[in-house]
């Protein structure tokens, strides 16, 4: 009988087939931050467009040191010198100034006898000698930032050089996170009987909120049908993106899924061949995605970086999201027959080591990691030294 779950690698394509970006929008580069372009950015000229100096000195003409020039005038930034250079004459220059014309290089101050009308060279002076030549950083027409680029501060400057005042930005997707439970308290307060911190809550917002999106709601929700469908009502409502954490396997309390169905959200599958994070529901209601992951944190971190972050690149157009790499165990790790499992590990001396204990409630695991070693699924274990997939996180 062939396995009924999912694999990581169909379920990921089924999620990425649901994807429906928006139109992109215009944001001043001010306001650009940590946005994704959606557009090529092109220089309209080259950067630097004029021969500046690199140097606070003189503009001269290459030649011999010990030579004795006339000061005929001065290049500031902004303001450059008018006139031209010729043989035995220098202009006084600042960094940044515009080289002028007849002078092909620049000493700098501390090599030069600075007299009131004239100046000696202190050592011989080559052609572009502390010159910064026109297109140095960037050559007009050339392409200097890519669609699909998460922005950052240089890449705002680039823009600005390139002659943009204006970018074409995906628009950030609206996140919301509901995290399911009766057991669940706020960070902080004190816990009864069988109660525990909301982790997931917290977590998952950080993991959006991290790749891009803003979280537009983020609440803990009663093990209650009539409070679960308001809740998931009023974050289909808010955001492009809904992600649960608890509540969507089949026991008397989990009121997720029926609440979903009721809502009109479709399923696309639930459960998948993966260990932490089997019971991983997803779905859609028009152009928002659902996810209904694992109640447990280390489960709900695991498939949020499997499948919502992603998801969540897609929306953006982000062509440079994290790809994952290659790494060799350091240790021999058993194998589970019928789920691929993300086991936990720290990198050391470039070999993948497990954390510690990897039980899905562990989530001290999570932070003591570098990243997400995939274990195929299969027979008796993996030896030291094999390489395996490796997830960052």
């Amino acid at each position: 009988m062939s396995d009924p779950l999912l694999s990581i690698d169909d379920a990921r394509a089924l999620i990425l087939d649901e994807v429906r970006p928006r139109a992109p929008e215009a944001l001043a580069v001010e306001r650009a931050l940590g946005r994704v372009l959606a557009q090529d950015v092109t220089a309209a000229q080259d950067v630097p467009p004029f021969a500046g100096s690199a140097m606070d000195g003189f503009a001269v003409r290459s030649g011999p040191a010990g030579r004795r020039l006339r000061l005929i005038g001065e290049s500031r930034a902004g303001t450059p010198f008018t006139g031209e250079v010729g043989d035995g004459e220098a202009v006084r220059i600042s960094t940044g100034a515009a080289l002028p014309t007849g002078a092909d290089a620049v000493l700098q101050q501390e090599l030069v006898q600075d007299g009131s009308a004239e100046i000696v060279l202190g050592d011989a002076v080559e052609p572009g000698r502390n010159v910064r030549g026109p297109g140095e950083d960037l050559r007009a027409g050339a392409r200097v930032l890519h669609r699909g680029r998460r922005l950052g501060p240089a890449d705002l400057g680039v823009a600005v050089h390139a002659g943009l005042a204006a970018l074409d930005c995906a628009p950030q997707p609206r996140l919301a996170v509901l995290a399911t439970g009766d057991e669940l308290r706020p960070p902080g307060t004190p816990l009864g009987p069988g109660q525990i911190h909301d982790s997931n809550r917290v977590t998952l917002a950080a993991l959006a909120e991290r790749e891009g999106c803003a979280v537009a709601l983020a609440r803990q929700v009663p093990d209650d049908a009539a409070a679960t469908r308001a809740a998931i009502a009023q974050a289909l409502a808010a955001a492009d993106v809904v992600v649960l954490s608890g509540g969507v396997s089949v026991g008397p309390h989990d009121h997720v899924k029926p609440a979903l169905a009721a809502l009109g959200v479709e399923e696309r599958f639930w459960r998948v061949a993966l260990r932490p994070g089997k019971p991983t529901w997803f779905g859609v209601a028009g152009d928002t995605l659902v996810f209904g992951l694992p109640g447990n944190p280390v489960s709900a971190m695991v498939t949020f970086l499997l499948f919502v972050r992603p998801a969540i690149a897609a929306l953006e157009g982000v062509v440079d999201a994290a790809v994952p790499g290659q790494v060799r165990l350091g240790e021999p790790l058993a194998r589970d027959p019928r789920r691929d499992a993300c086991v936990r590990v720290r990198i050391e001396g470039g070999l993948a080591y497990p954390t510690g204990p990897q039980g899905s409630h562990v989530l001290s695991s999570m932070s003591l990691a570098d990243g997400l070693a995939v274990v195929p699924r299969g027979e008796g274990e993996l030896a030291a030294g094999a390489e395996v997939e490796l997830i960052g996180i």
